[in-house]
């Protein structure tokens, strides 16, 4: 699925990260979202990697990347701890700076760490999310039904971890498996059968919960993102039902532009030849 790539893992310093990478020219980093792996990236990154160094990565709880012990504040499912980890990889690759793009639980890595580190992040995609803080407080009985599952998975443990694992399967993708190759579900499924992982991923939306939320709530209106920023999402999903996403993303950052897929909330998979083409533009532009 990755011809010419390199799978290795590297160690982060909290993490262990499995890093698949390939390709030539400036740096270009993708994250995943949840609760898949770097794989997601197999119809996108092969075409990126004709004109960039692809790095795609498993973000810390997911996939085969390590699975550090928990805390009560659940700092360590942060965005920003994964932002840690994500530009001492690239550090580690020889890039001190580079593109990112981050779809769903990426996303929110990925504009944590142009928040963050401001001098790593030449330019940043986002697809399919608008920021935690956002989502959080303008929350409706709407948006409540629609992504029920974060108010299910940031409850205390180990309620949801012992729901999720009596029945994993039946519980991730359920009936979403059809936009996914065969060899990618398989990646999926297996990792999200290990109790570590369903524990971490719970942590993650813990996470986003408390210690995210209460980052982005102190950032907004003080710090921006500085770099240019590309929001893309699909437009069959529920997300330009509920928002603006464009002026929402411009309350953060100055520099912004994007628009909506043909497709669901799966963009790389869904619609593969339009978000190729979108990332290629936006970070091909000098």
């Amino acid at each position: 699925m990755f011809e010419n790539f390199n799978l290795t893992t590297l160690d982060a310093g909290q993490t262990r990260i499995r890093v698949r990478h390939g390709g030539s020219g400036p740096p270009l980093l993708l994250l995943h979202g949840h609760p898949q792996t770097h794989v997601m990236w197999h119809k996108v990154a092969p075409r990126l990697a004709r004109e960039f160094t692809v790095v795609a990565t498993d973000l810390r709880g997911y996939g085969d990347s390590s699975k550090p012990p928990t805390t009560p504040d659940h700092e360590p499912y942060s965005k920003r701890a994964m932002a840690r980890d994500q530009v001492e990889v690239m550090r580690q690759l020889g890039f001190e700076q580079f593109f990112v793009a981050g779809h769903d639980r990426g996303g929110r890595c990925a504009y944590r760490m142009a928040l963050d580190h401001p001098q790593r992040v030449l330019k940043l995609a986002v697809l399919d999310i608008i920021p935690t803080y956002e989502a959080y407080r303008r929350t409706n009985m709407s948006f409540a039904l629609g992504y029920w599952h974060w108010f299910f998975l940031s409850q205390p443990a180990p309620l949801p971890e012992n729901l999720l694992s009596a029945n994993p399967d039946g519980y991730y993708f359920r009936d979403r498996q059809r936009f996914f190759a065969p060899e990618a579900l398989d990646d999926y499924l297996r990792c999200c059968r290990d109790p570590e992982t369903i524990h971490a991923m719970c942590e993650d939306y813990r996470a986003g919960a408390t210690f995210d939320f209460a980052l982005d709530e102190a950032d907004y209106g003080k710090r921006r993102i500085a770099c240019p920023l590309l929001a893309l999402w699909g437009r069959h999903n529920q997300l330009e039902t509920w928002y603006d996403v464009l002026a929402i993303w411009r309350d953060w950052a100055s520099d912004v532009r994007g628009h909506a897929l043909d497709c669901g909330h799966y963009l790389p998979e869904e619609a593969p030849d339009d978000t190729y083409a979108a990332l290629r533009d936006f970070f091909g532009q000098r």
